[in-house]
């Protein structure tokens, strides 16, 4: 089962991952003010939601904890497909579970052939077609 967990701003990077409204998101970019007179630097975070694409954006103070998703990147192969969702059985534990068909990998995929996954905060998603 993946998790969270909880990191401060400061430590966090591009191309990292940080949730945002229960979001799984990616961090595009991190821009950091100076401490004011009598305040800390903030950190204004730049994201896009791994599920939904949506562009989301974050100021918080450096020093601030904010969530963390643990991404399990996968192998599963195609079983079968029925429309615009895929069966799929993981290639380590031999679970099987359906996903719908994103829109950009349609005709990519067939039955036999390897994908890759990830699951984040209980959510799976196909990220590429071998």
């Amino acid at each position: 089962m993946t998790g969270k967990s909880q990191e401060e701003v400061r430590s966090l990077k591009p191309n990292r991952y940080i949730i945002i409204d229960d979001e799984p998101c990616k961090i595009i970019s991190i821009t950091t003010s100076k401490p004011g007179k009598h305040g800390e630097a903030k950190a204004k975070i730049d994201a896009v939601g791994l599920f939904d694409g949506a562009k989301r954006t974050v100021v918080h103070p450096v020093k601030h904890k904010i969530g963390v998703p643990e991404i399990d990147k996968r192998k599963a192969q195609v079983v079968s497909i029925q429309g615009n969702d895929v069966q799929l059985m993981d290639m380590d534990t031999y679970e099987t579970f359906e996903l719908t068909i994103e829109e950009e990998l349609k005709g990519m995929m067939e039955p036999g052939k390897e994908i890759q996954y990830f699951e984040a905060l209980g959510r799976k998603k196909i990220s590429k077609v071998d």
